[in-house]
This record gives structure tokens, C-alpha cells and sequence, in this order.
């Protein structure tokens, strides 16, 4: 598509945007238009009017647990983190707009003395992202809570209710609709003390700090293989610190592939494969990426 129908469909865009400026992993070439919606209402326009051009959209959230590809992404990429974050508390319901942190969101149910969303402290991603993962930390995930999504599909709003949205581990019925926008989410938590609350999150991301490295990467890198853990079958595997290029397997924790700066999506792509091949080989054990890779080669 001409750069100039862009300019003028989505006039408030940045255009040839590096996207590695907004993944948890730094990596990612150009959008050709990045677009930041300041409302719901501004999403679904630009959703329809993208459509209505036949303009590829692609829908990005806090930028973590995803690898853009070095060609960047072509048409419209919208992100919703720091843009739709909107957050209501009526008695034991929560409403959260797509773009909240999940961090975010812990903290201020639990300060509202709202147990049920503490885990959410243990993963960096957006609402949106969480729904779209089924994401999940500390023995909880997001399916526990969750009681309704608005999602924009088929040109309208639809109400869909936990049942509806197949959720399973790190999966959602999002991953077989790419059309779909999350737009915000529904949950239902429990009274609890706030300082107990306050104090569980702080223990939780005390836990994470001590086992995560510091280093940019995608968080998870892979899924749980039955009854084990990615981190201790690649560190069985013997594949700790092992290297393509600037990303690594982490000395620190082996499901996390670190950029050490200047990391490539082709190297991180040829790391992961190496790992799945090399686990494969030496354990018998066939392990799953849980990072949703987009974008052009």
C-alpha cells in the first residue's frame, strides 16, 4: 500500500515507525503505520476504515510475549498499552480497558481490597494480551477471574461471556480470529484486606525479580511441556548461555532468550529453533514457542 493513502487514512499515525521501541524484547523493524487510539471509539474507526481499504491491521499490546520480525509490519499496527486504560470498580466487579497493564490493574484491585488478581503482578503484558494469552503466573491464570470480554468482531461490539472465549493454557479463541479486538474485560474477584493484598504482590514480584534476568526479552519464551518446566529441560539439555549472534539463552533462568543489544529477530527465530531441535535430541521432549511471532522476514 502507497505511504500517502496511509498519511491520509490514519492522519494521527507515526509512520515507519521502529517497533523495537515498543517490544519488551527491542527488537522489531518499521510499521508502516503505528497507530496509538485514544479511545475505544477512535479503535473501531480506524479498525472499519482500514477494512473498509483493505489495509492489513495488526493489533499490538504492551509489546511483551511477542517477536516482530525484522521487516517490520505492513498496513496499520494499533497499540493499545498506555492508550486505553480505563479502569471501574463496582462492588466485587472490575472493568479494565484493553490497554491496562496487567501490573497495574493488581495493584489497584488490591488496594481497593479486591482479591483475585495478584498474579497479574507477575505478567508485564496488557489486558488485551493476558485475554489473548489466557496469561497465568504463581498456580493462577486469567480464566479464573475473567467473566466477559467486548470484543469488535464482524463490524459490531459483542458482549462474550468466559465460556465463549476458549480459554485453555495460554490459548483463547483470539488466536483463531486474528479479525478480533479485545476492546475491554470483565472480572469478578473477592473482598480481601488490602494490606494482605499489597503484601502478596509485593512477595510475587520479589519472586520474579530474583528469578528473571534483567535483560530485554519476551518473558516465556516457551510453553510448559506435560508435568515439567521449559527453564530446567533447557538447562537439563545443557543449552544455558548458549548463543546466536546478540540473543541468549539466560544464564539466570533458561526460558528467558536475552537481547544483549542489537539482537536480530532472524537470530532470536534461529535460538529458539536451535533449543527446540537440541531438546528434542538430548530428552525426547518437543517443545512449543509461546511467543506469537508477526511481522515481515
Amino acid at each position: 500500500m502507497h505511504a500517502s493513502t496511509l498519511h491520509r487514512l490514519f492522519p494521527s499515525a507515526k509512520f515507519d515507525e521502529p517497533l523495537k521501541r515498543y517490544t519488551a524484547w527491542k527488537i522489531g523493524g518499521p510499521a508502516d503505520a503505528l497507530l496509538e487510539p485514544r479511545s475505544t471509539g477512535e479503535l473501531i474507526e480506524a479498525t472499519e476504515k482500514a477494512g473498509e481499504h483493505g489495509v492489513p491491521v495488526t493489533i499490538l499490546g504492551g509489546g511483551t510475549n511477542v517477536l516482530v520480525r525484522d521487516g517490520g509490519i505492513r498496513g496499520l499496527t494499533i497499540r493499545l498499552a498506555k492508550s486505553l486504560k480505563n479502569v471501574e470498580i463496582e462492588e466485587t466487579h472490575v472493568t479494565a480497558d484493553a490497554g491496562v497493564l496487567y501490573p497495574v490493574l493488581a495493584n489497584t484491585t488490591a488496594g481497593g481490597g479486591l482479591a483475585g488478581l495478584e498474579f497479574a503482578t507477575g505478567i508485564p503484558g496488557t489486558v488485551g494480551g493476558a485475554l489473548y494469552m489466557n496469561a497465568g503466573a504463581y498456580g493462577s491464570e486469567t480464566t479464573e477471574v475473567l467473566v466477559w470480554a467486548d470484543v469488535f468482531r464482524e463490524h459490531r461490539v459483542v458482549r462474550m461471556e468466559n465460556g465463549d472465549l476458549d480459554l485453555s493454557y495460554r490459548h483463547s479463541a483470539l488466536h483463531d480470529n486474528p479479525g478480533w479486538v479485545v476492546l475491554r474485560a470483565g472480572y469478578t474477584l473477592t473482598p480481601g484486606d488490602p494490606t494482605q493484598l499489597k503484601a502478596r504482590i509485593k512477595e510475587f514480584r520479589v519472586r520474579r525479580m530474583n528469578g528473571s534476568p534483567n535483560k530485554p526479552s519476551c518473558g516465556s519464551t516457551f510453553k510448559r511441556p506435560k508435568g515439567d518446566f521449559p527453564g530446567r529441560v533447557i538447562e537439563a539439555a545443557g543449552l544455558k548461555g548458549t548463543r546466536v549472534g546478540r540473543i541468549e539463552v539466560s544464564p539466570v533462568h533458561a526460558n528467558y532468550f536475552v537481547n544483549l543489544g542489537g539482537g536480530t529477530a532472524q537470530e532470536a527465530l534461529e535460538l529458539i529453533e536451535h533449543v527446540r531441535q537440541k531438546v528434542n535430541e538430548r530428552l525426547g521432549i518437543e517443545l512449543e514457542p509461546e511467543v506469537r511471532v508477526i511481522g515481515e522476514p
